[in-house]
């Protein structure tokens, strides 16, 4: 059928209520979110957010409510989708937005392509990789992974990509996510290690929408997490990365056909790995436990 373009339906939304196909690749996806209020009856009240890319650049894309529980894990990154009779609408303005991989590409923030069940029910369908053509100038999931004796030179709020081998991971912790609330934020600490410091990244994992992975990492692991943000602890600058609403975690099991298994970083990692004695390295892990960060200080005159 005749397709259009995120470039092409920018200049013309405002003119039409139906619109021609869309073929795209998922460069980004969020954690799933929930919605939902006691006062309000709904059945399904998720969303999540992906960002969208052909060759003329790059959109947001709303997933909404039972089409979540459906779409949501099929739609990883790096996923091509054939999309018909979706809608279109002005962006939320207060949505985070993902660092891209390709900082040429060309974004359309005004606009976001919304999924539904109706008003109109949204058709999709997901394009096997192997099927996919050269001729259609979809763009490839870009990276920007950084090695660890990158990172203390990096500034506050950076986003990057990291692979390391584990070494410690913590118990499970809860913080509130206002003062007062029932909701609480799920996370753990990490660290991992790359070869190129003497010092492991230093990881604050948040439960992001894959409990499967967030409960499975252990030490000796290929762990590889996606928009971390850089934080820097002052006054002792220590440095450390945490995750973003982009994020996505993977270790081993996970990595298979994903995007980022050809990035060349990734593949230094690799023969570094095949170079190391997995006994010494066993002997430097370490599991659970209470993980205070940031340290406090070593006396009570600098606390």
């Amino acid at each position: 059928s005749k397709l259009t373009n995120l470039g092409h339906l920018e200049m013309t939304w405002r003119s039409r209520v139906h619109f021609h196909p869309l073929l795209v690749r998922i460069l980004h996806k969020s954690r799933l979110k929930y919605y939902g209020k006691p006062e309000k009856k709904m059945d399904m009240p998720y969303q999540a957010y992906f960002e969208v890319a052909d060759g003329s650049g790059m959109m947001s894309m709303v997933l909404w409510n039972s089409l979540c529980p459906e779409w949501y894990h099929s739609m990883k990154v790096g996923t091509v989708l054939l999309l018909a009779k979706y809608a279109i609408k002005s962006s939320y303005p207060f949505k985070t937005h993902p660092t891209p991989g390709d900082s040429q590409m060309k974004r359309f923030a005004t606009i976001e392509i919304c999924l539904n069940v109706r008003d109109p029910p949204t058709e999709i369908s997901i394009i096997p990789e192997e099927m996919v053509k050269p001729e259609w100038g979809l763009p490839e999931v870009k990276y920007r992974f950084i090695s660890r004796s990158e990172l203390d030179d990096l500034p506050h709020n950076h986003s990057c990509d990291v692979i390391g081998l584990v070494t410690f991971v913590g118990r499970a912790e809860r913080a509130r996510k206002r003062e007062h609330s029932e909701d609480f934020w799920l996370y753990r600490w990490a660290h991992a290690i790359d070869g190129t410091s003497d010092q492991p990244f230093i990881l604050e994992l948040f439960a992001t929408s894959q409990p499967d992975v967030f409960e499975r990492i252990h030490p000796m692991t290929y762990l590889v997490c996606t928009q971390m943000r850089v934080m820097t602890e002052n006054p002792s600058r220590t440095v450390y990365l945490t995750t973003s609403n982009e994020s996505q975690i993977f270790i081993k099991g996970w990595h298979k056909g994903q995007p980022y298994t050809k990035d060349a970083k990734v593949k230094n990692f690799i023969q570094w790995m095949e170079s190391q004695s997995e006994a010494d390295q066993i002997k430097k892990t370490v599991i659970g436990g209470y993980y205070p960060f940031p340290r406090p200080p070593d006396s009570f005159l600098k606390y």
